[in-house]
C-alpha cells in the first residue's frame, strides 16, 4: 500500500487540478494518466539504451525517434528572417526527464502541441498502449498547474513497480462519477478474494469482458506473480504471461485507456485491452477462447434486441444485461473452463421465463459450484444493490452435484456510505497478516469464506442450515424450480423468548398507575 506521504503528494495534485479547473475526477484521473503514460515512456526508452549501453550493441527499442517532429509552433520553427534552423520540436525534448526541467510556458507548449500529438499517433510504434491514446489531450490551458503536476509526479518515487500499481489504484479511487449506467469499481479486497478462489495458474487464460478500469485482471496478474515464481524461470510461460494470459474488453474509450495504464503500471507492457461491446453483434467472436472469466459486468437494464447479439439471444431470449453477460460467460469459457462473476440477485430467484432457463443451464448444462451472498452495502456509495458471487464451470453435460453457499455479512469495512473501516488495514481482505479473533471475525468474513470454499467438498457437506455456509443438493435445487437464492434454503435459528405473563404486566400497570394518582394528590395538597 502507499505509504501516507505518498497519499499525501498525491492528494496535493488532485487539489491543484481540482482549482485548476478539473473538477471532474474521472477527468483528473485521466489528465494524471496521460502523464504517467509520458513519464513510462521515457523511463522505457532509457532503460533500452542502458541496456544497449551495457551489452554494447544498437538500441533494441526507441520510443523517440532521432530528428524533430516538424510541427511549427510559436517556440519552434525556423527563423522566418534568416530561414535558418528548421519547424518542429525535437523528439528528445518530449522525453519527461527533459522537458520537466523547462520553464512552465514551454514545457505546456511542448507538451500541449508536441507530446500529445506525438503519443496520439504512435499507433505503429512498438507499444500497443499507443492505440488507447486517440484523442488524448491536455483538459486545462494554465502552464503552473502542468508545471505542478509535472514536478509533483516526479517527486513520486516510482522505481518500485507495486509503488506504481498502487500509485494507480490510489488514483482510481478518486473516481466517484462511477456508477452511472450501472457500472461501479469492484472493492479490492472482493476482487482478491474472488481471484483467491479461483488460485490461476499460469497456463490460464483469463478474460473480463466489462474490464473497465482492468482491476480483475490486474489482481490475478499480482497473484500469478506471487504464487508461481516459475513462470519468469520459463520462457514459454513468461511469453504467455505477457501476451496472452491477460484479455479485457469496454466499450468505453476512457476505461480502456485507464484500464490499459493500469495493467501496463502493474508490469504487463503490452495489455490485451481492447475495445468491444460485450453484448453487441461481435459478441463471443472469440467463443471457448478462454479458461477463466473474472468479472464484474454492468448491470445496465434492458437492451434493445436490435443491437443485442443473435448468437446471445438463442441461448436466452432476453433483453435482461445480466442475464445476457451470463449465457457470454459460458460461450467464452473452454469446456472446462472456470468462472466468479459476480450478479444481481434477481439472477439468483427471477421468475421471468429467461431467468428460470438461466438457472436451469447452469445447474443442468454446466456445473454450478458456489453461490456467495455479499453484503449489500459492498458496493456502497456507488450502488446499494444486493448482489452475489456465481462460481461455476463449464462442462456441456452437467455436473452439478451439489452447490456451495456462504451468507457473507460483513466485509472488513462498515457497510453505509462511508464504508469506514472496522478493522486495522492489515486485518482486513481475504488473507490478512495473522488469524482473526472470533471477535475480528465477524467484522471481516472473507478468510472463512476461502478457508471453507477449500473444504467444500469435505466438512461443508455437513454443516447444518443454520450456518454462514452449507451445501444444498442439485436434485433439492430443481425441486425448487432451480431458485438459487440463499433465502430459499437457508434456516434462521429463532431464540426462544420469555414473554411475562399477561397478568404481571396488568399489575405492573395498576401499581404504576396508584403511584402517579398518589404523586397527583401530593401535588394538589401542595397546591392548596
Amino acid at each position: 500500500m502507499l505509504n501516507r506521504e505518498i497519499r499525501s503528494q498525491v492528494d496535493k495534485l488532485r487539489d491543484a487540478m481540482w482549482s485548476g479547473g478539473v473538477s471532474n475526477p474521472l477527468t483528473g484521473v485521466e489528465q494524471l494518466t496521460y502523464l504517467l503514460f509520458i513519464r513510462r515512456l521515457d523511463e522505457i526508452q532509457s532503460r533500452e539504451e542502458a541496456k544497449a549501453q551495457a551489452l554494447g550493441r544498437p538500441l533494441a527499442r526507441r520510443i523517440f525517434p532521432e530528428g524533430t517532429d516538424g510541427l511549427a509552433t510559436p517556440g519552434f520553427r525556423k527563423d522566418p528572417v534568416t530561414g535558418e534552423g528548421e519547424d518542429g520540436c525535437p523528439y528528445d525534448l518530449m522525453r519527461w526527464s527533459r522537458f520537466r526541467n523547462e520553464k512552465p510556458d514551454r514545457m505546456f507548449e511542448i507538451v500541449d502541441q508536441h507530446v500529445f500529438p506525438f503519443i496520439r499517433t504512435l499507433n505503429g510504434a512498438e507499444s500497443v498502449m499507443a492505440t488507447h491514446m486517440k484523442g488524448a489531450r491536455l483538459a486545462f490551458t494554465r502552464p503552473a498547474l502542468l508545471d505542478k503536476l509535472v514536478q509533483g509526479l516526479d517527486d513520486i518515487p516510482m522505481d518500485d513497480r507495486d509503488t506504481k500499481g498502487d500509485l494507480y489504484e490510489y488514483l482510481l479511487s478518486m473516481i466517484a462519477t462511477a456508477g452511472e449506467n450501472g457500472q461501479f469499481r469492484t472493492p479490492r479486497h472482493i476482487i482478491e478474494l474472488m481471484v483467491r478462489m479461483m488460485a490461476p495458474k499460469p497456463t490460464d487464460t483469463i478474460c473480463d469482458p466489462a474490464a473497465g478500469t482492468a482491476g480483475f485482471l490486474m489482481v490475478a496478474a499480482e497473484y500469478m506473480r506471487a504464487t508461481h515464481p516459475e513462470i519468469f524461470r520459463d520462457a514459454k510461460l513468461r511469453d504467455h504471461f505477457d501476451t496472452r494470459a491477460f484479455t479485457g474488453f469496454d466499450f468505453d474509450e476512457t476505461m480502456l485507456r485507464i484500464g490499459a495504464m493500469n495493467m501496463m503500471l502493474h508490469g504487463i507492457e503490452e495489455p490485451r485491452i481492447s475495445h468491444r461491446d460485450s453484448l453487441g453483434q461481435d459478441a463471443g467472436e472469440d467463443a471457448g477462447a478462454y479458461t477463466m472469466i473474472l468479472a464484474n459486468p454492468p448491470f445496465a437494464g434492458s437492451l434493445d434486441f436490435e443491437s443485442t447479439s443473435k448468437e446471445l439471444q438463442r441461448v436466452v431470449k432476453t433483453k435482461k444485461t445480466e442475464l445476457l453477460f451470463v449465457a457470454l460467460f459460458i460461450r467464452l469459457l473452454t469446456t472446462g473452463g472456470r468462472a466468479a462473476v459476480i450478479v444481481p440477485d434477481g439472477v439468483l430467484f427471477g421468475s421471468s421465463k429467461a431467468h428460470k432457463a438461466v438457472r436451469q443451464m447452469l445447474v443442468d448444462e454446466h456445473k454450478l459450484d458456489a453461490v456467495i451472498r455479499l453484503p449489500s452495502g459492498v458496493f456502497r456509495p456507488y450502488a446499494g444493490v444486493s448482489t452475489a458471487i456465481l462460481i461455476f464451470t463449464k462442462t456441456g453435460r452437467g455436473g452439478t452435484d451439489h452447490v456451495w453457499y456462504y451468507d457473507m455479512t460483513a466485509d472488513g469495512k462498515s457497510l453505509d456510505d462511508k464504508r469506514s473501516d472496522l478493522l486495522p488495514e492489515e486485518l482486513q481482505g481475504p488473507a490478512p497478516v495473522r488469524a482473526l479473533t472470533e471477535a475480528e471475525a465477524t467484522k471481516n468474513n472473507l478468510p472463512d469464506v476461502l478457508a471453507r470454499w477449500a473444504d467444500r467438498d469435505g466438512g461443508e457437506r455437513d454443516r447444518p442450515r443454520t450456518a454462514a455456509s452449507f451445501c444444498v443438493s442439485r436434485d433439492e435445487i430443481a425441486a425448487a424450480g432451480y431458485e438459487l437464492s440463499i433465502n430459499r434454503y437457508k434456516e434462521v435459528e429463532q431464540a426462544e423468548t420469555q414473554h411475562v405473563a399477561p397478568a404481571t404486566i396488568i399489575a405492573e400497570l395498576r401499581r404504576l398507575e396508584a403511584e402517579i394518582a398518589e404523586g397527583l394528590t401530593r401535588l394538589e395538597e401542595m397546591l392548596a
